[in-house]
């Protein structure tokens, strides 16, 4: 009997690559957001800036689009600058319909310039 390879993409990662520069993989859903955000709160301290590419996020629910709201929270208690790149389309349109696509995104675009 042949076991088929499992859909399940792996863990959710966030990863520091200096100069306030964060990138983030995996999906974004209920069951990653918690630690994702921990992770981020770590990494975060410290940096005036905080550049997160979300290129490598394959997906993202409503959880993900709170964890993006709390990281930017957290940013601006901090006195910290967040810029989030390349914003999945899935997590685009639920910013877009829930009215907060500007906190989110630069100049309302989902593809933010490298």
């Amino acid at each position: 009997m042949n076991a088929k390879p499992s859909s399940t993409p792996g863990p959710a990662t966030v990863e520091a690559l200096g100069n306030g520069r964060f990138k983030v993989s995996g999906p974004l859903d209920a069951e990653t957001v918690t630690d994702l955000f921990e992770r981020g709160d770590e990494l975060f301290r410290g940096a005036t800036q905080l550049d997160i590419d979300l290129s490598g996020v394959p997906e993202g629910d409503s959880a993900g689009l709170a964890l993006l709201i709390e990281w930017l929270r957290l940013a601006n208690h901090n006195k910290q600058q967040i810029v989030f790149r390349n914003l999945p389309s899935q997590l685009a349109a639920l910013a877009r319909i829930s009215e907060i696509e500007d906190l989110l995104l630069p100049n309302g675009s989902p593809h933010a310039a490298n």
